[in-house]
């Protein structure tokens, strides 16, 4: 199974196809941050979904390079954050460790997926396992403001089974795309 970067290119495709993937990826993760139903300190939206989506299509590679992109668009203070914010105080505040989760993750789901293409249980192991990346990091970091007694209630508990069902989706669009990519 090629990435959309391994698979055959014409000379004239090749010069823009990888930068036009990574500012898509990036205002899919965008657009994904602006689904949001608010909690705090941590924001449930579609970006669990977004992530795992892209790591699932294009590869590690790849959708590490989208969302790097997505997270230095937040950086120089674009609106790309969920709520439209940016700059580097979200970046830096209780979100910040979930937000590099999203690119650790997108890479090691990608890699995985990419390495060993399957069904939906080969599509969505790797994609848990890149979620407990996620919880892992965004726990380490969020507990500098919650502390630890209330990282596992306010930053975990209330978005698993929402993840869960993110997750079901970002791989049942993977494995029906993949299909369809094959079949043409």
């Amino acid at each position: 199974m090629h990435s959309p970067v391994e698979a055959p290119v014409t000379p004239a495709l090749a010069g823009w196809r990888v930068p036009a993937a990574i500012i898509g990826g990036s205002l899919l993760m965008a657009l994904s941050g602006q689904i949001q139903i608010p909690f705090w300190p941590v924001p449930m939206t579609m970006q669990v979904c977004a992530t795992f989506l892209l790591a699932g299509l294009a590869g590690g590679q790849l959708a590490a390079a989208m969302v790097a992109a997505f997270l230095a668009e937040a950086a120089i203070g674009l609106p790309v954050l969920a709520g439209g914010s940016g700059g580097l105080a979200p970046l830096v505040g209780p979100t910040g460790g979930y937000l590099l989760g999203f690119l650790v993750a997108a890479f090691l789901a990608g890699e995985w997926i990419r390495r060993r293409p399957g069904g939906m249980v080969a599509t969505v192991v790797p994609m848990l396992a890149g979620l407990g990346v996620i919880y892992l990091l965004g726990c380490l970091w969020l507990a500098q403001f919650t502390g630890w007694a209330a990282v596992i209630p306010v930053g975990v508990a209330p978005f698993l089974a929402g993840d869960a069902l993110k997750i079901l989706l970002a791989a049942a669009v993977t494995v029906a795309l993949r299909r369809i990519r094959r079949a043409a």
